[in-house]
């Protein structure tokens, strides 16, 4: 395995689960494979992973993302669960870039399969939604997704997001939750 220099890790906590903020060294060595991304995140990494729509295309893209910003938290977030030791790698949520003029921010999330269905979507989104209107220049958080995919819409609503149109790709929906209503 190549020696890469380590960066100080952005940490976040919810009740079941410890946010870890993606880093150039962490999606290095996530790129690199399972044994290289557990050493560098210091947590088991299940044989299936990484989890649906986080293949190796889109951990490039947010690579080339964190490459040109110096500021962590605004790509995605690797997902631990606390009820192993070591903790154990779940899935990743996240943001899809910084806020825009406007000051709204799109956030997305996956779980590997065997630990959907248990509320670790929902509170991920639930501590990261908190995260960002810590910031004062976001106003609004938004998702999008399809409409038959009734389970990511049911963590999009136990959040307080709330249907807002028609999303930026044809058939996707996009709900919405404003600062002063979370």
């Amino acid at each position: 395995m190549t020696s890469r220099p380590r960066h100080p890790l952005r940490v976040l906590e919810s009740r079941r689960m410890v946010l870890v903020a993606a880093t150039t060294d962490l999606v290095t060595a996530d790129l690199e494979g399972r044994a290289a991304f557990a050493e560098a995140i210091n947590a088991e990494v299940p044989e299936n992973w990484p989890p649906e729509l986080y293949e190796s295309t889109a951990m490039r893209w947010s690579l080339r993302q964190l490459e040109d910003s110096a500021e962590h938290g605004w790509s995605f977030w690797y997902l631990l669960s606390k009820k192993s030791d070591p903790p154990r790698v779940i899935g990743i949520c996240g943001f899809k870039g910084k806020p825009d003029g406007d000051g709204s921010v799109e956030i997305g999330y996956s779980i590997l399969e065997q630990f959907r269905v248990q509320g670790y979507a929902t509170e991920a989104v639930a501590r990261l939604v908190v995260w960002a209107f810590s910031h004062q220049n976001v106003t609004e958080v938004s998702a999008e997704t399809l409409p038959h995919l009734k389970q990511s819409i049911r963590v999009m609503e136990k959040n307080g997001l709330v249907f807002s149109g028609k999303g930026s790709e044809y058939g996707v929906v996009r709900y919405a939750v404003k600062k002063g209503s979370f």
